[in-house]
This record gives C-alpha cells, structure tokens and sequence, in this order.
C-alpha cells in the first residue's frame, strides 16, 4: 500500500512540474533542439515608430477602427541585445481605437502594409501589448517558407497595463508539413514572414469604444546556417 501511495505521489509532483513548465513564457533553446546546432539571436522586426506602415481594417457594418502613434514605451521593456538598428530611435507606439457598431464576435486586423521577413529559422515572436483588460484574443498571422498561411494563438488581453506576449513557432516534424521555414534548395530565403495581427472579440465586452497599444516586435531567431556559409560559396538565384 505504501509503494502504491509513493507512487500516486511521484505522478503527482510531477505533474505539477508540467504543468508550471507549460505556463511560462516559451524557452527558444527547446524549440527543435533536435537541430543541435543554433545560433539564437534576438532581432528586432518593428518598433512601430513610422507613420502608414500598419493599416488597421475590420468590417464597416461591426464597427469603426483607426490607428495612430503615440509618444510612449513600456517601462519594463528590456533594451535590444544589439541596441536599437541604426538609424531609428524607439520613443513611439502604435495605438488602436475601435467604436463598435453592435456586440458581436467581431475581429479586427492589424497588418504591416508590407510583410515582414525573418531570417533564418524563428523560434519564438514577442511584442508588448497593452490590452485594457478585456476578454479580447490576439492571434498572430504568418506564412511560411512556401507562403502557405497560419494563425498562432497568442493569447487573451484580460490584463491591465503593459504586458509582453510571447508565441512559440512551432516546427515542422518532417519539413513538408506544418509551418516549414527551410529548404536546402534554397537556403538562403527567408523562412517566415509576419503578415499581422487578428484581434477576436468577447461579444460581451464588444460594446462602445475599445482602446489598444502595441510596441517593440521582435523574435528569437537560429541564424546558424547563414552566420556559418563559407564566404565563397555561389548563390542559387540565377
């Protein structure tokens, strides 16, 4: 009886530990660490400091959108490993207004006018969010190496203030299926690009105006096979 109720024990602390594992923020070093070989790099895709370079759209019968910057940042926000790129600076975000026709399941976009190209084999994207603490969902927009389309869950905007959200890319178990971001047919491509953000609303709190702000989108990025090309190796694009 004692070795049944040690055992019973042992599953149940480890499933405790599984289920904390399973909360925290994606770890890119356990992303297809199958690999072996990875070179992470944090890199950043937008600051959202330039004016027209997201568009905001949802249907005109479930409500009215628009979007503009504002002088701000998270306070929180943890600096570029490599500092901001040359030539910007990181004062700005982008903030989203939405006047609601009628309480619904509405879903509004926010898309880059251009789609953005990671390179290498990307791990996870991150950006801050300040949500307003509702019951909105947001869900990121990528396609792939062969510009097939997926939708990854980010997660809910119940929280208040700023917060950083982190999605984990997961990868393709055979290279043909899922979200494949590399072919050695052409290596030198970008793998995945970031084609926006969906915003699904909680019908019950869809009603009168709905505010949003989003900052610093970045991902966590294995650029080993580019940082290890030989220098004299001939480019596959004639």
């Amino acid at each position: 009886m004692k070795k049944i109720l040690t055992v019973l024990a042992c599953l149940l602390v480890s499933a405790c530990v599984f289920a904390q594992q399973s909360l925290v923020e994606p770890d890119p070093e356990m992303l297809g660490v199958d690999a072996a070989r990875q070179a992470l790099r944090e890199v950043s895709l937008d600051l959202f400091e330039r004016e027209a370079a997201w568009d905001v759209t949802m249907p005109i019968d479930d409500g009215i959108i628009s979007a503009r910057l504002f002088d701000g940042s998270p306070l929180a926000k943890e600096p570029l490993p490599a500092g901001v790129p040359e030539g910007q600076t990181d004062n700005k975000v982008l903030g989203v207004r939405v006047d609601f026709m009628h309480r619904g399941h509405e879903s509004f976009f926010i898309k880059p006018v251009r789609p953005i190209p990671i390179e290498g084999v990307t791990k996870t994207v991150s950006l801050w969010v300040c949500g307003r603490n509702v019951n909105h969902k947001l869900t990121l927009l990528v396609q792939d190496f062969y510009g097939s389309s997926f939708e990854l869950y980010v997660g809910s905007l119940n929280f208040s203030g700023w917060k950083k959200l982190t999605v984990a890319i997961p990868p393709s178990p055979d290279g043909v299926h899922g979200i494949v971001q590399a072919n050695a047919r052409y290596g030198d491509h970008p793998g995945l690009r970031i084609c926006g953000f969906r915003v699904d609303t909680d019908p019950l709190e869809a009603y009168g105006s709905y505010y949003m702000y989003i900052d610093d989108l970045r991902a966590v990025t294995d650029l080993y096979a580019m940082e290890n090309r030989d220098k004299d190796e001939m480019s596959d694009n004639w």
